[in-house]
């Protein structure tokens, strides 16, 4: 790689750890700034690299040290945040959704010029959605008819300190969770051509839990439970379910049906886990062998991901479409329509079976 890769990181909140304990040791890279509305938190981060800078949000985007910057902001100034980086001819990998709406993601990837935007979640190049991916595309399961995508829970109000940003626009279990769901989709199934949406919102105001605020109640501004029907443009139909008003369910995070046989697949906003394969007139599940993916990946893969030159398979062509899938769900709840994409993508190549060691430097 030459050089290592200056990053700088904007927006240091409960996910950046995530990206730090990537990205930090990476011989590839370099964390070369931060910043964040806390200027004592970026400060501390600051101080745990050679090097780095703890600075304003214009100082980071502006400073020649930095070649990507790593947007860990609320949804709300991602835009923003993208915008400015993008004006200064820096790259930008940012957390989902790429923006609360699809006009403002389209202005980013606009402005990119010749800069790189890529886009969260990166889960996707796991060894989980990459081997399922493998099966498909190899036609272990023969030609895919239908897949099946479930994330519930009773809201994330009850462990996040600071929860008002999930309830807000940008929020919901759709924008903060369906990422993770249709972007797997995405990956093994292609692009989407329409979908049909219904929602709901169980109550206007949530409880937080835990932290210095439990027991403040927030306003809820979005809806709260949000089910859909994709229709993918080779032909497969995608039903999901996304809920912050349910307590459990023991549905399969993704299950993928094809003409002869079913996959069952891992939770996909983690990079690994056991992908399952029934076959008609079997009465078991069975393991299927890891053949694809990033091993033991963390989140930042998808940056590396770029920087080594091994493809950009996060690029923020999929994450517009992704969010023209998910603002569109919540248009057709609301009118009753069933709605037309006008956005698409290339679905990126697969990630050959790469072992911790190689995508760590190591």
């Amino acid at each position: 790689m030459g050089q290592p890769h200056g990053i700088g990181i904007v927006g240091l909140g409960v996910i950046s750890a995530q990206y730090l304990e990537t990205l930090g040791s990476h011989p590839g890279v370099r964390i070369a700034a931060t910043a964040d509305l806390d200027l004592a938190r970026a400060g501390a981060v600051a101080d745990r690299f050679d090097g780095c800078r703890a600075l304003t949000v214009d100082q980071l985007v502006a400073d020649p040290a930095v070649q990507t910057v790593l947007n860990l902001t609320i949804p709300a100034a991602h835009e923003e945040v993208a915008l400015a980086a993008l004006a200064q001819g820096k790259n930008v990998f940012g957390e989902k959704p790429l923006a609360p709406a699809v006009p403002a993601a389209r202005g980013i990837l606009e402005a990119a010029g010749s800069a790189w935007v890529g886009c969260a979640p990166d889960t996707v190049l796991g060894t989980g959605i990459q081997t399922a991916r493998a099966v498909v595309d190899a036609g272990g399961i023969g030609r895919p008819v239908a897949a099946v995508a479930t994330w519930v829970s009773s809201g994330h109000e009850s462990w996040h300190p600071n929860p008002d940003f999930y309830y807000r626009e940008g929020g919901g279990p759709l924008l903060d969770m369906g990422p993770y769901y249709l972007t797997s989709l995405f990956h093994l199934l292609g692009p989407v051509a329409r979908v049909s949406g219904a929602s709901s919102r169980l109550r206007s105001v949530r409880t937080i839990g835990s932290g210095p605020r439990a027991g403040e109640q927030i306003p809820v501004e979005v809806d709260t439970h949000v089910t859909g029907v994709l229709e993918h443009v080779g032909g497969a139909v995608s039903t999901v379910t996304f809920s912050f008003d349910a307590a459990a369910t023991q549905a399969a995070p993704i299950e993928v049906h094809g003409e002869t046989g079913t996959l069952s697949l891992p939770d996909p906003n983690h990079f690994a886990g056991e992908v399952r394969l029934r076959r008609p007139g079997e009465n078991h599940w069975t393991p299927v062998e890891t053949s694809a993916g990033y091993e033991n990946g963390g989140r930042g893969i998808g940056l590396l991901d770029f920087v080594s030159g091994s493809g950009a398979r996060s690029h923020g062509a999929i994450a517009l479409h992704v969010l023209e899938i998910m603002t569109s769900l919540l248009e057709s709840s609301r009118t009753g329509r069933r709605i037309a994409l006008s956005t698409s993508a290339e679905r990126p190549p697969l990630v050959p079976l790469t072992a911790e060691r190689a995508w760590r430097g190591a």
